[in-house]
């Protein structure tokens, strides 16, 4: 276990930051952004878990689901935190298994819900809305992962595990609105779209 006796080091005053291992890097870098997209998405569905958890529909499978996907989340942190040439035998590393986990977990969602028809607007309840800003934030962090990637190889079962995690929190959101027996709300095109006074647009 980690053990942090002191919060403050005084070392990353000029702008850089240590690595797992020691190795110092400037704070603006790639693999910076990278784990500090995990560390927010994190923080997201910290937010989202304790949501589920006061909605009494929702609180028992996603609060599991989502504390499984917070401890995960630390590990992917950790190794994106470790240089490239620097990993060692029994380091917490994403697997395959992890991202099949996820797609279980959106079939097991999905099989519950009606057929798409139009693209979703994040909302339905504060939950599901809350579980949409982390779907973005999800998707912000797959992208700097990517960027990252043509830096210095990054693995892929971490790719696949964020690129399905994003899947997963899209459809979590749609089966939040469900169990809460709200409608949800459909993207409607601009030409079809009713003016706020009830008329029709033009």
């Amino acid at each position: 276990m980690v053990t942090l006796n002191k919060i403050y080091t005084r070392t990353g005053d000029a702008g850089s930051t240590g690595l797992v291992g020691g190795a110092r890097i400037d704070k603006h870098a790639a693999k910076v952004a990278a784990y500090g997209d995990i560390d927010e998405l994190n923080a997201q569905l910290g937010v989202c878990k304790e949501l589920a958890e006061s909605t009494p529909a929702a609180a028992k499978l996603i609060s599991e689901m989502l504390i499984t996907i917070q401890n995960e989340l630390f590990d992917i942190g950790a190794e994106l935190a470790t240089p490239a040439d620097s990993h060692w035998e029994g380091m917490l590393k994403a697997g395959p298994q992890h991202t099949e986990r996820l797609e279980n977990w959106i079939d097991q969602l999905n099989d519950q819900l009606p057929p798409l028809k139009s693209f979703i607007l994040p909302g339905g309840t504060l939950l599901a809305a809350q579980i949409h800003v982390a779907r973005t934030v999800c998707r912000r962090a797959e992208r700097q992962i990517c960027a990252l990637n043509k830096q210095e190889p990054v693995s892929q079962s971490i790719l696949q595990y964020i690129n399905r995690l994003s899947d997963l929190l899209f459809v979590m959101s749609r089966a939040v609105v469900k169990q809460a027996g709200k409608p949800e709300y459909l993207w409607v095109p601009g030409g079809e779209r009713p003016r706020v006074d009830g008329a029709k647009s033009r």
